[in-house]
């Protein structure tokens, strides 16, 4: 089902970048839009995770540079029935994380330093184990290709109007290009990474046996990162569907927002995990409340094998 999804969005993505060569440069621009579509995708299909981690300047770990954090996830891994992704940290105070990747034999998950200071070890491993959800629902190639094309869709629009000009019908279906198409790609967007992130969520409880620690993950992070900003989605703000939480400040985060409420998808957690008969779920915090502590576990301190500077023991 998720590939088929993964089929129409491209196709309804490559539509617009379509309709604005179109309205730009007539049948020429179509067909010259429709060549740069082909050439994006395939471009994005092969280095979808490459993107994403020289974006975020992230940084390959493994048993010996982090052999804790490293070992958790192959734990995960082996839960799921996947292949061990690769693993990175990226080095930045905005706690968050995420996974990229064409396909689970070509995955990689990341965390940020931040998030590995303020979460104990099974919330670690609620994060890690809805990532890994993502990339056994091969969520992970849909969602970088989306923010590229998206973003391709709103230069080619932006510069197209200027180089256009900005006169007579021309100039209004330009206009009309520059603030219609991006926003029509936006809600493609947010209406498949809705509905994901409900799914990760609920893939990540049933790897991880812990609904509860990822409930009170999501309410650490989600307090975290309303106050530390994101450079990446500071520069590009389609980045924000990435993470586990929203990375958003302000407008934009309305704007863009594709992800559900943060309360919502705690209660669903606290939910599972009283069916799943796992005691009683770890306290929810409201989003944007400092939670009380962390469960009884201190996070993970500097030079310990969750290091989030990787040194280990």
């Amino acid at each position: 089902m998720n590939q088929f999804k993964t089929l129409i969005m491209l196709a309804v993505m490559t539509a617009l970048f379509m309709g604005v060569g179109l309205m730009l440069g007539g049948r020429m621009g179509m067909i010259l839009a429709l060549v740069l579509a082909a050439g994006m995708n395939l471009f994005t299909y092969w280095n979808a995770d490459k993107i994403v981690l020289r974006m975020h300047g992230a940084r390959e770990v493994d048993a010996r540079t982090a052999p804790e954090f490293y070992g958790l996830v192959q734990q995960l891994a082996q839960r799921a029935g996947l292949p061990m992704p690769k693993v990175y940290i990226v080095e930045s105070p905005h706690p968050n994380a995420f996974a990229t990747g064409r396909n689970p034999e070509n995955a990689a998950v990341a965390a940020t330093s931040g998030l590995l200071d303020i979460l104990n070890r099974d919330e670690i491993e609620g994060v890690m184990a809805h990532e890994l959800a993502h990339v056994r629902n091969r969520d992970t190639l849909i969602m970088t290709m989306t923010a590229t094309i998206a973003g391709a869709i709103s230069m080619l629009a932006s510069y197209g109007y200027f180089f256009r000009g900005g006169n007579g019908r021309a100039g209004i279906a330009a206009l009309v290009a520059v603030f219609l198409a991006p926003f029509a790609a936006m809600i493609v967007q947010m209406a498949i990474s809705r509905t994901r992130e409900y799914g990760a969520d609920r893939g990540g409880a049933e790897i991880s046996g812990k609904p509860g620690a990822l409930a009170s993950a999501l309410a650490k992070l989600a307090n975290g990162a309303s106050k530390i900003h994101n450079p990446v989605v500071d520069r590009n703000p389609a980045a924000a569907q990435l993470y586990i939480v929203p990375a958003l400040f302000g407008g934009a985060r309305s704007l863009f927002s594709t992800h559900p409420d943060t309360g919502s998808r705690i209660a669903e957690l606290e939910k599972m995990a009283s069916v799943m008969n796992s005691g009683p779920a770890t306290p929810s915090f409201g989003v944007g409340q400092k939670p009380g502590g962390t469960l009884g576990q201190k996070p993970a301190r500097r030079g310990s094998a969750l290091d989030p500077h990787g040194r280990g023991r």
